[in-house]
């Protein structure tokens, strides 16, 4: 079930991505990093470590919100969720830095 550009997941959703074989959990959101092809800032959706064992520098990964294939389990939401995304929608609308693209 394809995930469409509706809305974020809350943290601790767990997730697959495309042609992916192990579960993510995603522990961050609006991730601007340093880019290892290009050298320069980007920007991604979900910063996302390998499901069971959690944070490990090493295998970080960043991923879009089209780039998730399924849902396993989606996090806890709150009215300070709901603010949250309300904050983020409008950061984001105003972001200078480029989305990374991910194939």
């Amino acid at each position: 079930m394809k995930q469409d550009k509706k809305e974020l997941l809350p943290l601790g959703s767990i997730v697959y991505l495309e042609e992916g074989t192990q579960k993510l959990v995603i522990v961050g959101r609006g991730a601007i990093f340093e880019d290892p092809d290009t050298g320069e800032e980007t920007f991604a959706d979900y910063m996302g470590v390998l499901y069971p064992m959690g944070l490990q520098a090493e295998s970080t990964l960043f991923f879009q919100h089209e780039n998730i294939d399924e849902v396993v389990f989606e996090g806890y939401r709150d009215d300070e969720e709901s603010r949250f995304l309300k904050i983020y929608h409008d950061w984001e609308s105003k972001l200078t830095v480029p989305r990374k693209a991910i194939d």
